[in-house]
């Protein structure tokens, strides 16, 4: 089944673990994909290569979504490559583990900025075409480090929160165009980047025993992109094995 034939997704932060996996799922759905990583050069251009082997559409643009020039020249080049803007994920983030003592306003900026202004203004640049489309999406992709908290994490753990309630202010002030706003919070993905903190994370087990794949977080966000989402805006999606329960 491919419920997203026609459209097109842009997807910040794509070139690899769940950013990637979101990628790939939407190009299954049938959806053209604009994949963006910040310097990520080489994986960037291989998830594309992987898209096209699919038979789905794909180009790529490297930038910094943080900064009001790449997100906008993002979004101009998923026009000018495909022609219209349906879907959005916001997947760019850092996820850097700090004490609280060793973190300085340039770290807590830098995280904040990644995560939180890249959100705005990727949403911001893509919302004319979003309108323009008819029955938009936006998925921002939370953590549940927002929600329960976590060590070591004051910066991610105040970006992921603020995403949240990005995603409540927005899907209200979009409602009207028929765009839907929803964010996918993971926790305990099995990625490569996961595994620099194996000690921390193999310390506390989810109830369902074992940690999540990126393409378990990747199907939510394919879900809330297509037809049969459209009543559901607004909201947070836990993908967690149970391990936080709101």
């Amino acid at each position: 089944m491919q419920e997203l034939s026609g459209k097109v997704a842009v997807v910040t932060g794509s070139a690899r673990n769940v950013g990637r996996a979101i990628a790939l799922a939407l190009a299954d759905a049938g959806a053209s994909i604009m994949v963006n990583a910040l310097t990520a050069v080489h994986e960037a251009e291989a998830t594309a290569d992987a898209i096209r082997r699919r038979g789905a559409k794909a180009a790529c643009f490297i930038g910094d979504v943080s900064n009001p020039a790449a997100a906008q020249a993002l979004t101009d080049a998923a026009v000018r490559e495909f022609g219209r803007i349906d879907i959005l994920v916001n997947n760019a983030a850092l996820r850097r583990e700090q004490a609280f003592e060793a973190v300085t306003i340039e770290d807590w900026r830098r995280v904040l900025s990644v995560t939180l202004d890249g959100a705005f203004l990727c949403a911001h640049a893509c919302l004319p075409h979003l309108k323009h489309a008819g029955e938009g999406a936006i998925v921002n992709i939370g953590g549940v480090a927002g929600h329960a908290g976590v060590r070591h994490r004051t910066h991610v753990v105040t970006a992921k929160a603020g995403l949240a309630g990005f995603t409540k202010a927005l899907a209200l002030d979009l409602a009207e165009y028929g765009i839907t706003v929803n964010c996918v919070a993971p926790a305990r993905i099995d990625t490569p980047q996961s595994h620099s903190s194996a000690p921390r994370r193999h310390s506390v087990k989810t109830p369902l025993g074992r940690e999540g794949r990126p393409e378990e977080v990747a199907a939510m966000v394919r879900m809330l992109c297509g037809p049969d989402a459209r009543y559901i805006s607004g909201q947070t999606i836990h993908v967690n094995g149970g391990l936080y329960m709101p």
